[in-house]
């Protein structure tokens, strides 16, 4: 069995020591991908050890790039296992499927998928000596790559590396054996992946060409409760209290539910809420608002859209911490799966300039069971057969759109319905 080696073919190699021990011959250095016979250290030039090198370092013409979202070809795995390239399990290590819901979302945005697919995208980006941060660009650039390989070796992709990348990274904020909130991970991984291919506030990348909107937000501050009437009514007319208006961008847009019922029904059944999208969208419609409170002070906010992105992710506010647990909301959002129109939290100026406002849903992950014990897993959009799938660790199931509403939604990403015509890179 040929066995992989990065090191050196020297007589006091452990690759040579290999050889002789366990008489296996066939070495494979990692980093120039040529193989070696040992130890009589000569090259070994063979065509058919090309779908071995592949397999490690999978590459995507332009054309192959253009055309993944316009069929829906299976491929053969080399263990005979058939799959869609891009609808590939993730290995679960030990509590990491909180990554891997994230990382197969954005693996099925079209645009964020083809920057990565081509290394020459990101290859000549300069980082300052010493910065570890682009070492995430590389690993994910090549789990991208294995995720949409057609010659894999099996039906499913080891996230190993990429996960060591980001526990490095992340200085171990989170980690491979330990379960972590995806909304988290998903906030950590934009922000460090935008940084790290020398994005900035004014400084696009592809992510926030991709997710970033932009959003006027009114701020009112609130005098404190305990105060007499006069008093507040006093602070009320002053310049501090009058409500201010700035301009922010985003990333993602975070809805909040409505409070779950603490009570069973006559059929001592607790009852699960629903909720439609619609409701809690209206809190982007300029006119809700909502009280905000910090460590010394109370705000009322209220919030209107100026600019949607080609990609918008919504974060749904399902967990509420507090000093001594966390509590889940196990609200349903009842959600349609295509053309959700956002025109009207748009302001006046925007409605009259933005030509798409319409949605299209195209990843959706879901988090079952309890709040610190819970699983993740996710519905995704192949776009080239029109088919959803659910993915969970290693399982692929194919699942009806109709089903996908029926789950406790956490992130959901969808795409401008004519995302084609108004895509501007």
């Amino acid at each position: 069995c040929p066995y992989l080696d990065t090191i050196n073919r020297g007589l006091k190699s452990h690759a040579y020591t290999h050889s002789v021990q366990f008489t296996h011959h066939v070495f494979l250095n990692l980093h120039t991908l040529k193989f070696y016979c040992l130890p009589d250290n000569y090259e070994i030039i063979d065509s058919s050890l090309e779908d071995i090198t592949y397999v490690l370092k999978p590459t995507f013409t332009k054309q192959h790039i253009a055309g993944l979202d316009k069929q829906g070809k299976l491929y053969r795995a080399y263990d005979g296992t058939t799959y869609l390239p891009g609808i590939v399990g993730l290995n679960n290590i030990k509590a990491n499927d909180y990554a891997n819901v994230v990382l197969q979302a954005f693996s099925n945005v079209p645009p964020l998928r083809n920057y990565f697919l081509e290394e020459e995208n990101y290859r000549g980006i300069r980082r300052p000596p010493g910065d570890i941060m682009f070492l995430l660009v590389q690993r994910f650039g090549e789990l991208m790559r294995k995720l949409w390989n057609p010659r894999n070796f099996k039906a499913h992709v080891s996230p190993h590396e990429m996960l060591q990348a980001v526990v490095l990274c992340s200085k171990k904020n989170f980690q491979i054996t330990k379960q972590g909130d995806a909304v988290d991970f998903m906030t950590w991984f934009l922000n460090a992946l935008h940084g790290a291919l020398g994005g900035t506030k004014k400084k696009p990348s592809i992510l926030t060409k991709a997710f970033q909107g932009s959003m006027r937000i009114f701020s009112k501050k609130l005098p404190h409760p305990d105060l007499p009437p006069e008093e507040k009514e006093a602070l009320l007319v002053t310049e501090e209290y009058q409500e201010q208006m700035s301009e922010s961008t985003f990333l993602f847009l975070t809805l909040d539910l409505p409070t779950a019922p603490l009570y069973k029904d006559e059929k001592e059944q607790l009852i699960i809420p629903q909720v439609p999208l619609f409701n809690i969208l209206g809190k982007f419609n300029g006119n809700t608002e909502k009280e905000y409170k910090t460590y010394k002070e109370n705000f009322l906010k209220r919030f209107q859209l100026t600019k949607l992105p080609p990609y918008l992710i919504f974060c749904i506010k399902r967990f509420t911490k507090n000093n001594f647990f966390v509590e889940k909301n196990p609200t349903i959002v009842n959600f349609p799966i295509t053309n959700v129109d956002l025109r009207e939290y748009l302001t006046e100026e925007a409605q009259a300039t933005e030509k798409c406002t319409t949605y299209d849903l195209v990843a959706n992950v879901v988090h079952d069971g309890k709040p610190t014990e819970g699983a993740y897993r996710i519905h995704v959009l192949h776009h080239g057969t029109g088919k959803w799938y659910e993915m969970q660790d290693l399982q692929v199931t194919d699942i009806l759109p109709q089903m996908i509403t029926l789950s406790e939604a956490y992130i959901q990403a969808s795409s401008l319905t004519q995302s084609v015509l108004c895509w501007k890179m």
